[in-house]
């Protein structure tokens, strides 16, 4: 099998990664941030998928977005978690 270590897309399925910006963000702010038709008009994942798939430079921006999002969580994880007090610590 072939592993790529620093393709942090490798072994996500363009199905999962549209199911997490649509849960993460929703159909209008991801319209809004990569407005193509598929996501303003009557969104679905199935037409979403279709377009994705025979569309290359959307499914870059999509891709891009996706990592734009797991970095932001990343980042309010690690804020979190350098905020909030360990475990016996008086206050």
């Amino acid at each position: 099998m072939n592993t790529q270590p620093n393709n942090p897309l490798h072994g996500i399925t363009l199905e999962n990664l549209l199911l997490h910006l649509v849960h993460y963000y929703g159909w209008p702010e991801l319209g809004r941030r990569i407005n193509i038709r598929c996501f303003t008009y009557d969104p679905s994942i199935k037409s979403s998928l279709t377009f994705l798939r025979k569309t290359p430079w959307a499914r870059a921006k999509v891709e891009e977005l996706y990592l734009e999002s797991l970095r932001t969580i990343e980042q309010k994880s690690t804020i979190y978690e350098s905020t909030t007090p360990k475990k016996g610590t008086v206050l």
